[in-house]
């Protein structure tokens, strides 16, 4: 098994950084791009393997079997730097870290690397902290960073990045990843992969969490019942806590550990009030914890309007005469049915209406639930 092996569907890409780390046409300076599932962060983790690989041999390069490659691929090797943010943006302070790691000389690989998973969540000014460092980077480093488009990223960053595009595998792709890595049932795999929409890690989700498909089909049926005011209002609160519930399912226990390990680290007596030192800690922690809460579920809402979305994406299919495969194909008669009592152009608004709500809560301050409703009365049946 090689690094490569995760990038269903990514030929090109795998064909372009083999080439690479073999020393034709090496940059000081990627950008790696592609819609969410696509594999972007996997893309350059592989090829952060490849390049500090143990092997000898170039043709060789990102064996998978190696130590360099099993620590990078496990994120724990001391010469490569992944970043990600699990709260709104990455801060000013953490990017003058970055460019003071990316000037350290490679302790034991061939390169320094610093990847920037989440280069979409950077301000403008923090952005340019990175400038000078990535413009004229020390001989030994390569920074890799990951956007969902060249777009999400300031033209002056983008202009010095060697680029790396991603395109969504095909479903039967990651079906087949997931029986092979993931040992699932074909049927149950080929069933997550198309629900999913070849999202990997949603895939791999669904297809192991019975409670996670169900949650889906509820999402996915909710316009079939959609028919007044009260039952839209309804939707947006069940759409928000469907949400809210899933994100807080995986915060809690990590936030509880998070709060035993750092308390262990300080040395805080068992019980009694903390001391002065260690209370200011402790509330850094909680409003960090805080910040990633709200980005968690605003990343779960996303997630389950894309849902929705699928509902009316295949009747939109089935109105223009069923060109391409349904994701939802277990609802197929209920989405012909429903595609009868209404208009392609009737679709397509109501698809706009979803991608707006998503917008204004991912890139606003508005209140999801508010967002939410005023969606959920624009697609109300008539």
């Amino acid at each position: 098994m090689t690094v490569w092996d995760d990038l269903q569907g990514q030929a090109p890409v795998v064909a372009q950084l083999k080439q690479a780390a073999q020393g034709e046409g090496l940059s000081h300076a990627w950008l790696f791009t592609g819609p969410p599932g696509s594999g972007r962060s996997n893309a350059a983790k592989a090829f952060a393997a490849a390049l500090n690989c143990d092997q000898d041999e170039v043709a060789l390069r990102g064996c998978g079997e190696c130590a360099a490659c099993r620590t990078i691929l496990g994120e724990t090797h001391s010469d490569v730097t992944f970043v990600r943010t699990e709260k709104v943006t990455i801060t000013i302070d953490e990017a003058r870290e970055l460019v003071s790691k990316a000037g350290d000389r490679p302790a034991t690989g061939r390169w320094r690397i610093i990847v920037v998973e989440d280069a979409d969540r950077m301000a403008e000014r923090t952005t340019n902290v990175l400038l000078k460092a990535i413009e004229e980077p020390t001989p030994r480093t390569i920074w890799m960073l990951c956007a969902p488009s060249p777009a999400d990223v300031l033209v002056t960053i983008r202009s010095r990045c060697r680029p790396v595009s991603l395109r969504l595998p095909p479903a039967a792709d990651v079906a087949a990843l997931l029986v092979r890595r993931d040992g699932v049932d074909p049927q149950l795999a080929d069933r997550a992969a198309r629900a999913a929409q070849s999202h990997i890690g949603i895939a791999r989700r669904l297809a192991r969490d019975p409670e996670a498909r169900e949650r889906r089909l509820e999402t996915v049926r909710f316009p079939l019942t959609l028919r007044g005011v009260t039952a839209a209002v309804m939707m947006a609160e069940k759409l928000v806590k469907i949400a809210t519930d899933e994100a807080n399912s995986s915060n809690d226990e990590r936030d509880a550990a998070e709060k035993i390990a750092l308390l262990a680290s300080l040395g805080a007596p068992e019980s009694g009030t903390l001391p002065p030192s260690m209370r200011g800690q402790v509330k850094q922690l909680e409003d960090d914890q805080k910040r990633r809460a709200k980005r968690s579920i605003t990343d779960s809402l996303d997630r389950t309007l894309t849902d929705l979305l699928s509902f009316y994406r295949d009747v939109l299919i089935i109105q223009l005469g069923n060109a391409v495969e349904l994701v939802n194909v277990e609802l197929r008669s209920e989405l012909e049915e429903y595609a009868g009592r209404s208009t392609p152009e009737t679709t397509l608004a109501r698809m706009d209406a979803i991608n707006k709500a998503r917008v204004r809560i991912t890139t606003t301050n508005v209140a999801p639930l508010l967002a939410v409703e005023s969606m959920a009365t624009s697609l109300i049946q008539q």
